[in-house]
């Protein structure tokens, strides 16, 4: 056990009040208290950035392990060593005496060991009759034994910083690395985008980077860049979709044109039913033949009359359609519908939003006419709320206009009269 006594420095150097409170710390040791130390020695390594002491100040702490006799160091037993200047510095891979007493200065500044001189300042031991140690005098490893919890504690939270540092730059990389490439695709597909503009702000975060990189100075330009990384893909995922609207309306299209096509070989008349709002009565319209399609000026309101093989499904207005149905101007190119084709590509997009089948809508569209469809869709989404299943609700109408069952005019009429709040029953 260690003496609880206060040594004063020999010579010309002063005792200080810091000095007192090192000693009294360093010989603060719990009961019990042992550590191997080799392993203790790779703390401090670990720790020195925390500790203030040098790599050439560790040489000479590793150099005065070394005569300690055991691994395992202990508060029970005495914690002097007590080389002599040449065999230190020769342990201490020859380093000069002037250099190494500067960094012995700096382990007694940093508390890991403490001076224990002697009257006249020699470094030497007294042992009992058994050879047992009675009295030394030279440095004493009580401190680095007293603050060993402290050190291992240094030394994992540095290392939790080092890994952390570590994860951020590997998360700096593949995010410059991820920015770089989808400009580069961006520009090489001819996405619309101020593309100029994000290169240059990409440019100037990444000059911001310092050479001295902290988990501190490195976090908010990691988080800079994330939000620019999911900005362009955002602006990319919603290129792609408008590509896939704007296809599937192309193929509906298609498919509608050639159902026409190969319909009006088909010359069975019969007597259609159309079907128009007149507050809330309906009322017949006259007998049509089994096709007939006008359109007229899209900005006027298109007129479509399709096959259904019982009658004539009515259509009404664009502006009409929007203003029971103004949801769905959300879902057109750059958030606006200006004409039909415009209301088409919206209703693909909320086709697919609402997880309705293309087969579901593609029936529709035969059976009603696309722009038909189109409305329903958008009164669909606008009843979003009483509807618990798109999909076949659009099937269930699909089969009513077939059968001549069903009208657009008391469902627009019912949205107008809402103004957009939910009816009161639920449709399935």
């Amino acid at each position: 056990m260690e003496s609880e006594s206060v040594t004063t420095p020999f010579g010309r150097r002063p005792m200080t009040l810091a000095l007192l409170l090192k000693q009294r710390r360093g010989e603060a040791i719990r009961a019990g208290t042992t550590r191997n130390k080799w392993k203790l020695f790779r703390s401090v390594c670990e720790a020195r950035a925390g500790l203030g002491v040098t790599d050439r100040a560790l040489t000479v702490l590793d150099a005065l392990l070394t005569f300690y006799p055991e691994d395992e160091i202990s508060g029970e037993k005495p914690l002097v060593v007590f080389p002599s200047n040449a065999q230190l510095s020769l342990r201490a891979r020859g380093m000069a005496a002037a250099t190494l007493r500067r960094h012995l200065a700096v382990l007694v500044e940093a508390g890991l060991i403490s001076r224990k001189d002697s009257p006249n300042g020699k470094r030497y031991v007294r042992r009992g009759g058994e050879g047992e140690i009675n009295e030394a005098y030279g440095f004493s490893l009580a401190p680095l034994l007293a603050r060993a919890t402290e050190i291992e504690a240094i030394a994992a939270r540095i290392a939790t910083d080092r890994q952390m540092l570590r994860g951020i730059k590997e998360r700096l990389t593949i995010c410059r690395r991820d920015i770089a490439k989808l400009l580069s695709a961006a520009v090489e597909e001819a996405v619309p985008g101020d593309w100029e503009r994000v290169s240059s702000t990409f440019q100037t975060i990444l000059h911001r980077i310092p050479r001295a990189a902290t988990i501190e100075n490195l976090t908010p330009i990691l988080k800079e860049l994330e939000i620019i990384r999911e900005n362009i893909v955002n602006l990319l995922q919603l290129h792609e979709k408008m590509q896939i609207a704007s296809t599937s309306e192309s193929q509906f299209e298609r498919h509608i044109q050639n159902s026409h096509t190969e319909s009006i070989s088909e010359s069975e008349p019969g007597l259609e039913t159309g079907q128009a709002l007149d507050g809330d009565r309906e009322v017949r319209a006259e007998p049509r033949h089994d096709w007939l399609e006008t359109r007229g000026d899209a900005g006027q309101g298109s007129r479509i009359a399709s096959r259904t093989g019982v009658g004539v499904l009515k259509s009404f207005p664009l502006a009409t359609v929007l203003q029971a149905c103004p949801d769905i101007a959300d879902y057109g190119p750059s958030g606006k519908i200006g004409n039909w084709r415009d209301l088409l590509t919206a209703a693909v997009v909320v086709r697919s939003m609402l997880a309705v089948s293309p087969s579901a809508y593609e029936a529709a569209a035969n059976v009603m006419g696309s722009e038909n469809a189109a409305t329903v869709m958008a009164c669909i989404l606008q009843r979003g709320g009483c509807i618990n299943s798109a999909g076949g609700y659009l099937r269930d109408l699909t089969r009513r206009t077939e059968r001549g069952e069903f009208a657009l005019g008391p469902m627009l009429t019912a949205l107008l009269r809402a103004k957009g709040p939910a009816v009161s029953r639920t449709v399935t």
